[in-house]
């Protein structure tokens, strides 16, 4: 017999955050969907589903976080799985991007994950069990030109749910972090995707090119959400789960041209990584 869970899953209004819904939903679990507002037109979609708890939440801010957890385990008992999806895309140059542009997007995608995972572990940890799902993105695997401010907020997400896996272990808590290519969802439009106004003309031919590539394939992604919402099913449910899951082949493709690459660096330059040890250090090959 299967055993219900409770999950909570953040930016649950559009997107990932909404396929997964469905999916939860659709399983016979229970659900704690936050949006960042109108939460009755979240429940009323899935006609005031009794096992669909909405509430209103800005991840920017702890307070409402910690107050969310709070009434989620008011109201279901616990929480078994969290799924931290909410965030946003930048495209832009490094150099581009302004000092507001880069805050708001590591305020949502790094802090923001951070006041929601802060808010829950105590709940998780009380109880010994619990599943945390951060994810990232293939862009958090490896580097693309228009995509390094917003890449380098998913390498952090990469980080910080390695540690959190290692942590959490002894405590009976998973950590997975995963890592989805592109999927044909409204990620690439203006709803969920910031466009820097600066554009600096040497990057044209880089950046520029991503950005019509960007707007070319809005749509047409090759990922399909319904299947990455049955992959999240299939993870919560697993009884030893990864903390590595990268989604689509395009993410694998990306990851291993960029570990084949990393691998040559090594080989060639193997006498400067080895030779900075102190002459008392045995070298291993």
């Amino acid at each position: 017999m299967k055993t219900q869970k409770v999950w909570f899953i953040t930016g649950a209004s559009r997107g990932f955050g909404l396929e997964i819904s469905k999916a939860v939903l659709a399983s016979g679990d229970k659900l704690v969907a936050t949006v960042r507002k109108n939460p009755e037109t979240l429940s009323a979609q899935f006609d005031n589903d009794p096992n669909l708890f909405v509430v209103p939440l800005d991840i920017t801010n702890e307070e409402q976080a910690k107050d969310a957890a709070a009434k989620a385990v008011e109201h279901f008992g616990r929480i078994d799985v969290l799924v931290n999806n909410a965030g946003f895309g930048l495209l832009s140059a490094v150099e581009e991007a302004t000092a507001e542009e880069v805050k708001r997007n590591y305020d949502t995608n790094v802090f923001g994950l951070l006041n929601v995972t802060r808010a829950i572990l105590p709940y998780m940890r009380k109880e010994r069990a619990g599943h945390v799902i951060n994810v990232s993105s293939v862009g958090g695997l490896a580097a693309y030109f228009g995509w390094g401010v917003y890449g380098s907020t998913k390498f952090a997400v990469e980080g910080l749910t390695e540690a959190m896996a290692l942590e959490l272990a002894p405590l009976g808590i998973h950590a997975t972090v995963v890592a989805p290519g592109f999927f044909r969802t409204n990620f690439l439009d203006e709803s969920s995707l910031i466009r820097t106004s600066n554009e600096i003309a040497d990057y044209h031919e880089t950046v520029g090119n991503m950005r019509a590539l960007a707007t070319e394939l809005s749509y047409k992604q090759p990922g399909d959400p319904e299947k990455l919402a049955q992959a999240f099913i299939k993870l919560a449910a697993a009884e030893n789960p990864p903390v590595h899951l990268p989604l689509g082949s395009d993410t694998l493709q990306r990851f291993r041209e960029k570990t084949a690459a990393f691998e040559k660096d090594i080989e060639a330059w193997y006498d400067v990584v080895v030779g900075t040890d102190h002459d008392d250090v045995k070298q291993a090959k």
